[in-house]
Formats: C-alpha cells, structure tokens, sequence
C-alpha cells in the first residue's frame, strides 16, 4: 500500500482532508531532504556554517537547507497558517493561497535532528508535529498548547533506508521511501513497542551530572545478572533522537535524556521533538516522563522550551517515574 492510497482508506474524521494534504507535502519535503543527504560532500553539503541556531548551536550546512526545503513544501496545501522551527527564532506565518481560508493548522518542526553526525555519515531524521490553529493569523501564544493537543505527529529517519513514520491518533505506522517509484510504501503497520526491554540508551559521559533516581536505574542495569534486576542489559548511544526512538519502536528499549546539574531544564525542545517523539511512542504502547511528568500534559512556556524526557518500553518506564517520585516524596 502506498502512503497515497493509506492516507485515502486510514485518515478519517474532522481533519482528514487537512492531514492527507499536510501528510503529503511532507513526503515531498522528505524526499528533497533525502536526495540532499545522500548527494553529501559531492553536492558541498556537509560542513558547518559560521552561524548559530536560536539555541546557540552551530549550524551545519544542512540545517539551513532541510528547513529551507521544508518551509517551502508545506506551503503548497494551504492548510498551514504557521511554523515553529528550531533553525527560527519566531514563529513565521504562513499567508493564504489565493486568499483562501481553510488554512487551520500549525506545524513545529525539526528540519535536521541529529544533525551533529551529518559530518561523520551517521543516521539523521527530521521530526514534525500538527496542532488546530487558535486564529487565522497565529502568533506566539497560539502555538503553546500541551502534547495533548497534537492531532498529527511522526518523523523521517535517513539511514539504510528513508523512511516516515507517523501517527494521527489511531496508532502508528511506517513507510519506506522506494526509489524507483519514488513513493513510499507500508512497510512496517501497527508498529508496536514491547513493554519489557534489556536495553538503554543514555550518554553515560554525564553520569557524573545526573540526578540520583537516574544514576540508581542504570547502576541497576549496569549491575546486571548480578544486581536487584537479575538479567544484563545492553547500552546503545546514536546521538540522535529520531535514529534512536525507531530503534526503540522496531524493538523494544529506553532512551533517555534527563536534567542534570548542567542543564536542569533537559536538552531536548518540548514543542518539536519531546512532544510529537512522546505521542508517537505512546501510540505505540510505550510511555513517556520528564520523571516527574507526562511529558504530553506539559504546559509549554515558550516555543523553544527545554525538558528531561525519558521514554520507550512502558515498564521501564514507569519504573524510572517511580524512582523520581520515591525522591521527590522524600523531600
């Protein structure tokens, strides 16, 4: 089944029309990004800029292209009235086609997650995120609604393969960018995480920062057969977000970037990579927490807001949220 004819038997209900058509102008976006990635150094696109992102962040050369590309191909529906982008500082609106009116619609995006292993030919994805628009006009305020909200989330993962995975609610599926056809297929429906998992992902560089119920979950996993957990756990580390949720939603796992006494307000973005990653994996079977919280029932503050986020197999999960509640009763 192609993405087409999926969208056309799968999508119903008040926003069908204005999914299918958003959904398909991302798969457009999504294969220019993909030909740009793959044309690499032959095509000058690897390499960094001698600029920075509102984040502080150095930019690469693809950074500014894939939001580039992308900003332009999720204008040809109509229906998206505004965008949030980790490569912008505001949000920019998008005016109506020809003076129409259906334009209801928000997008957060990350045009290039992962983007620091560009140079080193390592997966890298892009992540988006749908929310109903508030106003005709969107500003500032109507894009800070709760994870709660999102009616459409998924991502693009560039590796051995392209892929596009996302969910509209109704569970989650994946497709694979086939070439030839130049379409994407259903490869992988009703994706499904297992609730048991022997394996994490953290960078363990930051033990050291880490708060105590974070440093007692992986002691025990690093403990092995021979700790409380009783089974050996396996570490994996990309480095990037979308390459390491695919992992967990393909076969199980936890992925984790908590505060810590560097950055007490987390690493990730909440509206453009912790919400739509938390809705997909939730979807899926999975959960999601900032240790203390559903990370969807977070009240955002600011577009370019930070958060812990640790998600993956429910119960290891719950068992994290657990150990931060343990603390948190304590004081």
């Amino acid at each position: 089944m192609t993405m087409t004819e999926f969208l056309a038997q799968q999508i119903s209900g008040e926003h069908s029309d204005a999914l299918s058509a958003i959904l398909l102008d991302i798969t457009e976006a999504v294969k220019q990004i993909a030909i740009a990635i793959d044309a690499g150094a032959i095509a000058g696109n690897m390499g960094s800029l001698a600029t920075e992102n509102i984040q502080g962040e150095v930019q690469k050369t693809l950074d500014v292209l894939t939001n580039d590309i992308f900003m332009e191909a999720i204008q040809k529906s109509g229906y998206v009235a505004g965008v949030v982008s980790e490569e912008v500082i505001d949000p920019i609106q998008i005016p109506p086609l020809d003076g129409e009116k259906k334009s209801n619609y928000l997008l957060c995006v990350d045009p290039l997650d992962g983007s620091s292993n560009v140079n080193v030919n390592i997966s890298v994805g892009t992540i988006f995120s749908v929310i109903k628009a508030k106003s005709k006009q969107p500003e500032l305020v109507d894009f800070l609604q709760a994870g709660t909200e999102q009616i459409c989330a998924g991502y693009a993962l560039y590796g051995t393969s392209t892929m596009l995975v996302f969910t509209s609610g109704k569970g989650v599926n994946g497709f694979t960018l086939d070439k030839t056809a130049n379409q994407f297929v259903l490869t992988h429906p009703n994706m499904q995480i297992p609730v048991n998992t022997t394996e994490f992902a953290i960078n363990m560089s930051n033990y050291r920062f880490w708060q105590e119920p974070v440093q007692r979950y992986i002691d025990e996993c690093l403990q092995g057969t021979e700790g409380d957990r009783d089974k050996d756990f396996n570490m994996r580390w990309v480095a990037s977000m979308v390459a390491e949720v695919h992992r967990i939603l393909v076969r199980g796992g936890v992925f984790m970037y908590p505060s810590d006494a560097k950055a007490k307000s987390g690493k990730l973005r909440l509206m453009y990579e912790a919400n739509p990653m938390s809705f997909i994996v939730e979807q899926a079977g999975g959960g999601s927490t900032t240790g203390l919280q559903r990370v969807l029932e977070v009240n955002p503050t600011g577009i370019h807001q930070r958060v812990p986020i640790m998600l993956g197999s429910k119960n290891e999960i719950d068992r994290i949220a657990s150990y931060h509640q343990k603390k948190s009763k304590r004081k």
